[in-house]
């Protein structure tokens, strides 16, 4: 199960977005940075991105094409362009903005430019679309309503 936090204000997510089991979205502001609590503005999450098995994500910005891959974590103060695969097991929590086509890996995440962006995920989308009804069991109520 996914779970999705929205602290501070709503967040809303782009179309064609992938969110797979135990990962972790949360929108909150940074304790330095609340000045005015009742105007914070939505987290906009792009389209297309990728949200793999228990990544955890407080990005302040995520744009769209992004992959977060197993168990990274990405915190409150870095903002996600478009295009960035956040590597398995990569931690980013200094204040940045990663701009466009940006790619973290490896133990001591690195960062480098990627020549393009992450090809949007349509095959697996695709396949989940077929599969998922067929085990998802809609429950009947117990009562009958009135």
């Amino acid at each position: 199960m996914a779970t999705i936090i929205a602290e501070s204000a709503p967040i809303i997510i782009g179309e064609n977005c992938l969110i797979e089991e135990q990962a972790k979205i949360v929108y909150r502001v940074p304790f330095d940075r609340v000045e005015d609590k009742d105007n914070i503005p939505p987290l906009i999450i792009g389209s297309f991105n990728v949200f793999e098995v228990g990544c955890h994500v407080e990005a302040a910005k995520i744009g769209d094409s992004n992959v977060f891959e197993s168990k990274c974590f990405v915190g409150n103060k870095v903002s996600v362009s478009n295009g960035c695969t956040i590597g398995a097991g990569c931690q980013l929590t200094n204040e940045q903005e990663l701009k466009e086509n940006i790619i973290v890996y490896g133990e001591k995440c690195q960062m480098r430019e990627g020549l393009s962006k992450p090809l949007p995920q349509y095959s697996q989308m695709e396949t989940l679309m077929k599969i998922l009804p067929s085990y998802h069991h809609i429950k009947k109520p117990t009562q009958k309503t009135k």
